[in-house]
């Protein structure tokens, strides 16, 4: 008997940006992924210090809509990249890790000839904003970390509910692969196929094996910083802190009645912070 059919993850809808798409490329990654790169706003991002947008797992860059709306009405550029192997991004075949997403994020940068941005990552994309800042800090103009943990205990996840999702996943993707499934059934009609099941099953394990960021590494980060959360966000208090702790002269704003997913619950107040940080740096 087949599994129960699963449903991918953070189906919910969102508004996507309706400032001047100016230009969209696909920048080539050393092990063959292909970055999806959206450019809004009427600047060459190569003139200015743009805004860098780092979405969430499972994501594309549209669910930050508003924020580039509100960017692009502020007077900036916007770069926002689909992470490899979300939205429009091909996944390559070097092994996924944070790491290797923010290397992404840099080369997306190189290949527009921007030299600085203003970088806010939110979730995984927090996450790599901030090992982009620590590591390559003369890139990093300011910076936003919304939704950001240190380590997978950081995500609470107290029902399993991601642990549950992903072994779902790889159960719908094991029977149709194997030779029991029913020979009349052509898989590539089926949502999800099994290789959408088992794309999806890899990015929900990155979240349960990393990031391992050492908090006191944070130290090393210089630019204007803020780190934002919901109020009721599923990542660990005590990890918000430390990272906020952490960077020197960090900001922490705390969103009140929300959860996780700011980008799609107070798009205005995800753009204010940004606003807010960018003019720190003036």
């Amino acid at each position: 008997m087949a599994p129960v059919q699963p449903q991918l993850h953070f189906p919910s809808p969102y508004l996507l940006p309706t400032a001047a798409l100016t230009r969209a490329l696909c920048v080539a990654m050393p092990d063959g992924a292909q970055i999806a790169t959206f450019v809004y706003g009427a600047q060459d991002p190569a003139a200015t210090t743009p805004v860098l947008l780092l979405h969430g797992n499972g994501e594309e860059h549209g669910i930050f809509g508003q924020v580039i709306d509100a960017a692009v009405r502020a007077g900036h550029t916007v770069v926002a990249p689909d992470s490899r192997g979300q939205g429009k991004s091909t996944r390559g075949t070097a092994p996924l890790t944070y790491e290797l997403m923010a290397e992404d994020a840099l080369r997306v940068l190189d290949a527009l000839g921007v030299t600085r941005a203003h970088v806010l990552g939110f979730s995984d994309g927090g996450i790599e904003a901030l090992l982009m800042a620590r590591d390559h800090g003369n890139r990093v103009a300011t910076l936003v970390a919304e939704g950001a943990n240190l380590t997978p205990e950081g995500v609470l996840d107290e029902d399993g509910g991601l642990l549950d999702a992903r072994r779902a996943l790889d159960a719908w993707a094991d029977y149709w692969e194997g030779s029991d499934a029913p020979g009349a059934v052509d898989v590539a009609l089926l949502t999800p196929t099994p290789e959408e099941a088992r794309h999806t099953s890899e990015l929900l394990r990155l979240m349960e094996v990393e990031p391992h960021i050492e908090a006191a590494s944070l130290g090393r980060i210089t630019c204007p910083t803020t780190v934002l959360v919901g109020e009721f966000d599923m990542i660990d208090p005590a990890q918000t802190r430390a990272i906020c702790d952490s960077i020197p002269g960090a900001v922490l704003e705390i969103v009140p009645g929300c959860g996780h997913t700011l980008p799609k619950e107070a798009p205005d107040a995800v753009a204010g912070c940004l606003l807010r940080t960018i003019a720190r740096c003036a």
